[in-house]
């Protein structure tokens, strides 16, 4: 079934115009992005990394190649919740990110509206996030240099102190994630805050090369931020974000 599939979806992406996506240097990223967690039917999650490969891939290469976008991906549930998968871009604003995502579905549906059938039928139901880099933070997330397993924390913050949470994450949270960067345990991580979409409010991001690595290296971080010098901040930001949600992701495709 799915070798049946991946003909048809390879017919349908030869109609659309493929290019060397231009490699960019951290500073040129986009300082937003628009992801869409998508719930999918379990059996057919095959089906749905076959079409983000043959049609959505080239279509969103293009976009890059253009400077219409910075960067896209596809990620694929590991361990978490409803989310199956994930299909994000990046621009450096949110005009820009909101025509692209116009634009490319639009060239998709075109191109591909079998394609784009069995894709909605697969995964009936999302939720859309506009996130937007913190500054002063520290991170990166929105680079193209980044591990293959990923882990995402979405906090659930007061609004009234969420300014206070970014700073405790730049003055103190922050340097320990990026001295695990530093020493190569950690490939990179970011704090994004919520500009558009549901109730989580901030989302801490990081990357490793496998998830072994990420999970033994955030054991280590939990650990030095919930001790000593850092237990009283940790506990304060605790009380402003004081709920989240894990996810491990699966980076299945990035460009660049």
């Amino acid at each position: 079934m799915l070798r049946m599939i991946k003909g048809v979806l390879c017919s349908f992406a030869l109609l659309l115009t493929v290019g060397t996506a231009l490699a960019q240097d951290d500073e040129q990223q986009g300082a937003y992005v628009y992801v869409t967690y998508l719930i999918c039917n379990s059996a057919d999650l095959g089906v749905t990394d076959e079409i983000a490969k043959y049609v959505f891939a080239p279509a969103y290469d293009a976009a890059v190649e253009a400077g219409d976008i910075t960067a896209w991906g596809w990620l694929a549930h590991h361990t978490g919740g409803t989310w199956r998968r994930a299909l994000y871009h990046t621009a450096p604003n949110v005009d820009a990110l909101l025509d692209a995502s116009d634009a490319v579905g639009a060239k998709i549906d075109e191109s591909a509206p079998e394609a784009s059938r069995i894709f909605a039928e697969a995964c009936p139901s999302h939720e859309d996030y506009i996130w937007q880099s913190t500054p002063g933070s520290g991170g990166n997330s929105l680079a193209g240099n980044r591990g293959k397993a990923g882990f995402s924390v979405y906090f659930v913050c007061d609004q009234s102190k969420e300014t206070r949470a970014d700073e405790i994450v730049a003055k103190h949270l922050g340097p320990i994630y990026q001295k695990q960067v530093d020493a190569g345990n950690l490939t990179s991580w970011g704090w994004l805050e919520h500009n558009v979409g549901g109730h989580v409010r901030r989302l801490l991001t990081s990357t490793a090369a496998d998830h072994k690595k990420m999970l033994k290296t955030r054991d280590a971080i939990i650990e030095e931020i919930t001790s000593g010098k850092n237990e009283k901040v940790s506990k304060e930001f605790d009380s402003i974000c004081g709920s989240h949600e894990d996810y491990m992701w699966d980076l299945q495709i990035e460009t660049p």
